[in-house]
């Protein structure tokens, strides 16, 4: 996600990349070099004692989010942090309090806030063109742990320590359950009550590989009820073999209902609403690009 961060900052006018930090100090110069960024280190203090520094982006493990954030919160500086926010609530209730006290912008980087269909969905359901929302339904599917599309994972330390509990890692919940969550609270509203199960389920090659135990969950099941008294079903696992990184989300009202396939289209969802809903009939509706969290963050 580093790389996510940096990319799309060199494509800002006026924003400058003035450090990396990483607790390896080779991949910090290495990542450095390839953004052609001035200073690499392993001291995040160094950085934020930097006059020139006005802003910092959190991508370290999920461990890590809450005290870098903490830390840069305290020196006055803005933060953009990768979810999860925290390891959990108190620690992330204790990071909002820190950014008012000193007054920063802080912000999580649910990064599919950029679909334009998303937030014509939001706007749709607000304006009670959809009637009342009765029915939610929405998926993100992996496959990585049963299939090569992006390597082999137990290889690959960017995946290995998301196996594991030891490493920071919640799970398949806390790294992309929490994404549909946002996507799926984001347009609806505030939860009422919820009630999850997760699963870990055996790997092909044991359970455990070095320092890493394979025993963080790799499948959730959400059940949400929403103060306006709509329920909603939300899936998300690893190994939904023939996704690569899939989501999904339909709303259903009793005047109408969206669709959204992030798979298909970031601009795009389907409605059926009006005399079509008789019909069953989908029209789709294209929607202008949105500004990216990025760009949202530096404004």
């Amino acid at each position: 996600m580093a790389n996510h961060h940096a990319e799309n900052y060199q494509k800002m006018k006026g924003v400058e990349l003035i450090a990396a930090c990483d607790i390896n100090e080779k991949r910090a110069r290495e990542f450095a070099l390839k953004y052609n960024i001035p200073y690499a280190t392993t001291d995040a203090a160094s950085i934020l004692s930097d006059n020139r520094c006005d802003g910092v982006s959190v991508t370290a493990s999920d461990i890590a989010h809450g005290p870098l954030s903490l830390q840069a919160v305290r020196a006055g500086k803005h933060v953009l942090c990768e979810k999860p926010l925290a390891l959990n609530y108190s620690e992330a209730a204790r990071m909002a309090r820190a950014a008012t006290q000193h007054d920063v912008i802080h912000m999580v980087n649910f990064s599919y806030r950029h679909s334009s269909a998303l937030h014509r969905a939001k706007s749709l359901v607000s304006s009670g063109a959809l009637g009342s929302i009765r029915h939610v339904e929405a998926s993100y599917l992996q496959s990585w742990l049963c299939a090569n599309a992006w390597g082999d994972w137990s290889k690959n330390p960017a995946c290995l320590w998301r196996t594991s509990i030891r490493h920071g890692s919640k799970g398949v919940l806390g790294d992309i359950g929490v994404h549909l969550i946002d996507f799926t609270t984001f347009p609806i509203g505030r939860v009422k009550r919820l009630q999850c199960h997760l699963k870990t389920f055996p790997k092909t090659v044991g359970k455990r590989k070095g320092d890493y135990v394979f025993d963080a969950n790799d499948s959730a099941l959400v059940q949400l009820e929403f103060t306006n008294g709509a329920i909603a079903s939300l899936t998300t696992t690893r190994w939904a073999t023939g996704h690569i990184n899939s989501i999904t989300l339909s709303i259903h009202g009793d005047r109408g209902a969206i669709r959204i396939d992030l798979d298909r289209s970031y601009t795009d969802l389907h409605i059926c609403r009006g005399k079509d809903r008789h019909t069953t009939k989908w029209k789709r509706i294209r929607c202008a690009p949105a500004k990216s969290n990025y760009e949202r963050f530096i404004s």
